[in-house]
């Protein structure tokens, strides 16, 4: 579906962010110039990536800690099943909620050796996302997002069994579905009849992923078994070598993708920032979202 352009007023659409917690010191200025840029934008929430291991743990949790202390955001952490037992996540759910988060994203996780392997439950661990979504639920009052694949989890036998994981997920307690990034929005659109005839009520939010780098981008939709349309790979012909006129288009394209989405009545829509700020709050800009005013007294409160 290649969409129509037009321009929607200021609070017809609702946004949320992801970042990724920073691994050296240079990529927590770039995280945190990405938040603070965006934070004016009002967004829905705010989202934190989590990987295997207790390192990454670690960055999450500080990283949404300081979200909580030193801005007016909603942080979801993100937690998933991936090589820790059910007690040391629910350890770690317990701290969130305790540090003052009450949005989690529930993930099963890839495994850990890499995306694309054959997933295997850690012993004594949650078997899959459901599961860790009853658990969480029953830890505290969670608002709990999950996954959902438009074009089927590449694990799964079929779109059917895909649904069908999906609505286990949502009957455990999910309240809401965020896709993997999707760029032809009938997709998207498919997706959403299929869970609404299988009996899924929740929101589900599209995932949007600008292209900042067309060749990245496209080997993170081979490992997630996302389509690429052609008139978006005609887009980006020959821009290899020309990263500014390339985030030129991707403003362009993103902003298409959303605004067809838009005129089928879809509201709300998750962008994968990869902490990309400006080419998000441009693409944002042009669907038509202005900053709120700053808050000073917290402004000079955190600068204090």
């Amino acid at each position: 579906m290649e969409p129509k352009s037009r321009l929607v007023g200021d609070g017809e659409i609702d946004v949320s962010f992801e970042f990724f917690p920073p691994k050296t010191e240079k990529m927590e200025e770039t995280l945190w110039h990405c938040i603070h840029r965006l934070a004016p934008l009002r967004p829905e929430f705010v989202s934190v990536t989590y990987g295997a291991g207790g390192s990454t743990r670690e960055r999450t949790h500080t990283t949404v800690s300081r979200i909580i202390k030193e801005t007016n955001l909603k942080p979801a952490a993100h937690l998933t099943c991936v090589d820790a037992t059910k007690a040391e996540v629910d350890d770690v759910a317990r701290d969130y909620w305790t540090s003052g988060v009450r949005h989690i994203v529930a993930l099963r996780g890839d495994p850990a050796s890499g995306v694309g392997d054959h997933y295997v439950p850690t012993p004594g661990g949650y078997a899959n996302a459901a599961a860790l979504v009853s658990g969480l639920k029953s830890i505290a009052p969670f608002e709990i997002s999950v996954a959902g694949y438009p074009e089927c989890h590449p694990e799964s036998a079929n779109l059917d069994a895909d649904i069908e994981n999906l609505k286990a997920k949502v009957d455990a307690g999910a309240d809401r579905i965020i896709t993997q990034f999707v760029f032809d929005g009938d997709y998207y659109l498919r997706f959403l009849e299929r869970a609404r005839a299988a009996g899924i009520w929740v929101p589900i939010t599209p995932g949007v992923i600008p292209i900042h780098n067309f060749a990245q981008v496209s080997g993170f939709a081979r490992k997630t078994g996302a389509t690429i349309p052609a008139w978006i790979e005609r887009r980006f012909e020959g821009l290899e070598n020309d990263p500014k006129t390339s985030h030129l288009v991707a403003s362009a394209v993103a902003t298409e993708q959303v605004l067809g989405l838009v005129d089928e009545g879809v509201k709300s829509f998750h962008f994968y920032t990869l902490n990309r700020a400006d080419l998000v709050y441009a693409i944002c800009h042009l669907l038509g979202l202005r900053p709120a005013p700053v808050d000073s007294a917290k402004a000079k409160a955190n600068a204090a």
